[in-house]
């Protein structure tokens, strides 16, 4: 079994960018031109290893390789992405990979692209790179070709590479003690062995909402692999265990006029099989809550004023102050309510919203982006 955290250090420590491996400060999928450069990389990295696993580590600084991390990526929908785009698509794997030196909202990103013995092209147009367009890695750089004949010539070095990366009881158990030291201060945290082989650590702060009990600050990470499975400071999420599977049921917290409803999201199932496999499946259960077009319009124009007198440095009222916490919820309840433009209105408040003291609204910024990434894809 593969410690990806040891096989991340050790992509980093023995090798520069090359035909098998790339590396990236961030990720970005949020318009067509990072969409189409992240699909193009696929392409060359899957043509240049048409037998063997070939990767992308992000999360390190471009000029000084430094590990600096990156928040908490759901892939769910990531497959689906290069489905769509890619002919012969091979399968990618996107994972959320803990280390110990970074802080606790921090990971390290790892993408997998599995080999698939097939040619890989574009079977549609993105931004910049059209129908039937073809890439092959060569070093660090991903190159158009007009045609290519297959060949593998990494095969040795990636099998090298995964073998010194391998797992061991140390690794484990080292990790269980960080998991469990690094959430002392939350209200529950357990671990649960499955099959004898998989161990799974987990840790969540208790909510009660009414007669509904919720987890917050859930963090999940599969340990012996050193992979995140899940992790949020906002969600409230409900928790299920069973002999082999960990379940996992996300809400969305929306208000309107301080009226919070819980809105399920997604229900992800971790099963974990006798034969040391295991897989991940997720359902999609969000249904958006409907208001009149009036009251979404009004809510809207609220929103932009808001985001208008900050920018022009004019004092908020003590209610805008209160309708700012909430402003990501908003567009994203107007977004969903037929608002198209509240997705740019969204972006837009970006920068306005990290640069402001309190970081709240700004995390729900990035919660909202995430839910939005999900369901779109």
């Amino acid at each position: 079994m593969i410690n990806k955290r040891l096989l991340i250090k050790n992509l980093l420590a023995h090798h520069d960018e090359n035909s098998f491996y790339d590396r990236k400060e961030r990720l970005d999928l949020h318009d067509r031109p990072a969409k189409g450069k992240f699909l193009k990389h696929i392409c060359a990295l899957s043509n240049a290893n048409p037998k063997n696993r070939s990767f992308i580590v992000v999360g390190v600084n471009d000029r000084n390789s430094k590990i600096i991390g990156v928040d908490f990526f759901d892939d769910s929908r990531l497959q689906n992405l290069v489905n769509a785009y890619l002919e012969n698509p091979p399968k990618v794997q996107y994972e959320n990979v803990a280390f110990p030196e970074l802080p606790r909202h921090k990971v390290m990103g790892l993408v997998t692209i599995y080999p698939s013995d097939k040619l890989t092209s574009f079977k549609k147009n993105i931004w910049r790179y059209g129908q039937n367009s073809i890439f092959l890695r060569r070093g660090s750089t991903s190159i158009p070709v007009d045609a290519l004949e297959l060949q593998n010539t990494n095969q040795k070095i990636v099998e090298d590479i995964e073998k010194q990366s391998l797992n061991n009881i140390k690794h484990t158990l080292d990790a269980v003690i960080h998991f469990i030291k690094k959430h002392d201060e939350i209200h529950t945290t357990d671990y649960h062995v499955y099959n004898e082989q998989h161990v799974l650590c987990w840790a969540g702060e208790k909510k009660q909402v009414g007669e509904k009990t919720f987890y917050t600050r859930v963090d999940i990470e599969l340990v012996n692999e050193q992979v995140r499975l899940f992790y949020s400071d906002m969600d409230e999420v409900k928790v299920i265990i069973n002999k082999d599977s960990f379940i996992i049921t996300e809400y969305v917290p929306l208000a309107i006029h301080r009226d919070v409803e819980f809105y399920p999201l997604e229900k992800t199932i971790l099963h974990f099989k006798e034969n040391g496999q295991y897989n991940i499946a997720s359902e999609m259960l969000f249904k958006p809550p409907q208001y009149r077009k009036s009251t979404v319009e009004t809510l809207y124009e609220q929103n932009n004023n808001i985001l208008k007198k900050i920018s022009d440095n004019e004092s908020l009222t003590a209610l805008e102050e209160s309708q700012l916490k909430e402003l990501p919820n908003i567009y994203l309840i107007c977004y969903f309510n037929g608002i198209e433009e509240a997705l740019e209105s969204l972006e837009k408040s970006k920068l306005v919203l990290k640069n402001l003291p309190d970081k709240d609204a700004y995390i729900k910024f990035k919660e909202v982006r995430r839910i939005i990434r999900k369901i779109k894809y």
